[in-house]
C-alpha cells in the first residue's frame, strides 16, 4: 500500500472530518524567522512532558513548539500555558507562539507543517505512537521504556529504520559526561579486564485499594486506556486530577512494569555503553522478585537479577545496590550515578549533597586520558539538543531506535525472568527464548482494537 492512502484511512479511522489548524510553513518569513526552526508537536504533557521534556527542547533556539495533544483536556489547557510561559521566559515576549491544542495524536500527524513529535505519553502508548509517527514522515523523540514488550519494540525499530526518520530514546544518561567517561575507561581497559556489571535501582511501593469512580469529563479514559484492556477507572491508577507527581499508572502492570523499566532502561543503556554490548542482548537471564498481595498497584518490588553474556560477562541488578552502575575488572572498579539530581521532583534519586557521580577503586582511573588512537564514544551536549541537530545533519543520533530496542528489551525479559522460574536461555539474534514456552508468550500481548502498535503496521 502507498505511504499516502495507508495514512489517509489509518490516521483518519475514527477521527472524523478535520480543520486542521493552519501553522505558518518554514519558507513563509526568511532564514531567521521562528517559523525556520523544526515545528514540533508535543504529544503528552504530564509530569515528565512539562518538567522535563518541554523546557529541555524549547531552550533549544532549533525548535518551536507549535502544538500540544493530550486526552486530558486539563492538562492540555496546562500545556498550552505551560509552552507560552517557557517562551516569554526564553525570548520576553508575550505572543511569541500560540500552540495548538489536539486531543488526538492522529490529528496531529495529519497536519504536514509539524515536522517532528516529542512523545512523552504513559509507557503504553509509547511504541504505537512512535511507529505511526514515523509512517507519517515526522521525526520522533520518545520517552523510554521504547516498548512494553519485546515484538512491539522490535516492530517500532523496524518501522524506523524503513522510514528513515530520525528517532532520540530519552536515554538522557547518554548525554551526561560521567556515563560517556565511565564507559569510554572501562572499554579502554582502564580497570583491566571487565568482569561483572552491578546495577542498583529502586523500587516501587505497595498501596491500598483504590476509590473506583467514573471517569472525570476532562479525561477522554477509553482513548487513555489505548491498546489495554478496560479497567475500572480508579485515580490512583491513572495520574493526580490535581498536580503533577508520580502517577499511579506506573506501578500498573497494564501499562509500565514498575522501576525495571522505569529506570531500568537508563542503566542498561548506559551499562550496554560500557560493556560493548549495545547491538546484543544476554544469553541467559534469571530472576527473583517479589510482588504485592493486595492493593491496585501491582508492580514488583525487591528483586535480585542475573544476566549472562557470550562475551563472559555477568551483570546483576538490585534494590540492593546503590543507584548506578558499576563496573568491575581485573584491576579496579568504577562506579558511575547521576549523584543526587533529579529529572523531577519525585524521581527516586536519593538526596545525598554529597553523592558521587563517579567513583572509582583509585582516584588516577578516573585521571585517566584517552589518547587520539583508542575508542572515544558519542559526545552529546544535551538529548534533545542531539537530536534537533542530527534531524538538521541527518546523522543518526545518540540514542538511536535500535540500541533504545536491546536496552529495553534487557528490560522485558528481566521482567518476565521474575515470573517465570528458572535460568531463562536467552537467543539475542532471534529474540525468542530457547527453553520457555511460557516465557516466550510474554514476548507479546495482546492488543485492544482500534489501537496498538500492530493496528498501525499491519496496514503498511
Amino acid at each position: 500500500m502507498k505511504r499516502r492512502k495507508f495514512l489517509h484511512s489509518t490516521l483518519t479511522a475514527g477521527v472524523g472530518a478535520l480543520v486542521l489548524p493552519t501553522i505558518v510553513p518554514s519558507s513563509v518569513f526568511g532564514k531567521n524567522a521562528p517559523s525556520n526552526k523544526i515545528n514540533i508537536a508535543h504529544i503528552g504533557c504530564g509530569r515528565i512532558g512539562r518538567k522535563h521534556d518541554m523546557p529541555f527542547t524549547i531552550k533549544h533556539d532549533l525548535a518551536n513548539v507549535v502544538a500540544v495533544c493530550d486526552v486530558d483536556k486539563n492538562r492540555l489547557t496546562d500545556a498550552k500555558k505551560r509552552v507560552i510561559d517557557l517562551y516569554k521566559k526564553k525570548t520576553g515576549q508575550d505572543n511569541y507562539v500560540d500552540p495548538k491544542m489536539y486531543t488526538d495524536y492522529r490529528e496531529v500527524l495529519l497536519n504536514k507543517d509539524i515536522d517532528a513529535v516529542v512523545i512523552s505519553t504513559p509507557d503504553h502508548w509509547h511504541a504505537e505512537i512512535a511507529a505511526a509517527a514515523a509512517l507519517a514522515g515526522k521525526h520522533v523523540y520518545v520517552q523510554k521504556p521504547t516498548s512494553l514488550t519485546v515484538e512491539e519494540g522490535r516492530m517500532l525499530s523496524n518501522v524506523v529504520k524503513k522510514t528513515n526518520i530520525i528517532l532520540q530514546v530519552g536515554t538522557q544518561q547518554r548525554s551526561y559526561a560521567q556515563f560517556r567517561v565511565a564507559a569510554e575507561l572501562v572499554r579502554n581497559g582502564r580497570i583491566g579486564k571487565l568482569h561483572t556489571v552491578k546495577i542498583g535501582l529502586t523500587t516501587d511501593p505497595a498501596g491500598p485499594v483504590g476509590l473506583v469512580t467514573a471517569p472525570p469529563a476532562n479525561l477522554d479514559y477509553n482513548k487513555w486506556l489505548g491498546s489495554t484492556p478496560y479497567m475500572p477507572y480508579t485515580e490512583m491508577a491513572i495520574h493526580p486530577q490535581k498536580g503533577y507527581e508520580r502517577p499511579g499508572w506506573m506501578r500498573i502492570e497494564q501499562f509500565g512494569s514498575g522501576m525495571i523499566t522505569g529506570w531500568g532502561q537508563h542503566h542498561y543503556d548506559s551499562a550496554s555503553w560500557g560493556m560493548d554490548t549495545e547491538l546484543t542482548g544476554p544469553i541467559s537471564v534469571q530472576a527473583l522478585a517479589e510482588f504485592p498481595k493486595s492493593g491496585t498497584w501491582n508492580v514488583h518490588g525487591d528483586f535480585m537479577a542475573k544476566a549472562e553474556y557470550a562475551n563472559g560477562l555477568t551483570m546483576y541488578t538490585s534494590n540492593i545496590y546503590p543507584n548506578g552502575i558499576r563496573y568491575e575488572g581485573s584491576e579496579g572498579w568504577i562506579f558511575v550515578s547521576r549523584g543526587n539530581e533529579k529529572v523531577t521532583d519525585s524521581d527516586p534519586v536519593p538526596d545525598d549533597p554529597n553523592a558521587k557521580s563517579l567513583d572509582a577503586s583509585d582516584p588516577k582511573i578516573l585521571g585517566s586520558i584517552i589518547g587520539e588512537n583508542e575508542i572515544h564514544l558519542y559526545k552529546s551536549e544535551e538529548q534533545h539538543l542531539n537530536w534537533l541537530e542530527c534531524i538538521k545533519s541527518g546523522k543518526q543520533p545518540i540514542s538511536p531506535i535500535e540500541i533504545g530496542h536491546r536496552a529495553c528489551t534487557i528490560c522485558l525479559i528481566t521482567h518476565i525472568a521474575m515470573k517465570v522460574p528458572g535460568i531463562l536461555k536467552w537467543d539475542p539474534v532471534k529474540e525468542r527464548f530457547l527453553n520457555s514456552d511460557t516465557a516466550n508468550k510474554m514476548l507479546s500481548r495482546t492488543q485492544t482494537s482500534p489501537y496498538g502498535i500492530n493496528a498501525i503496521v499491519n496496514k503498511y
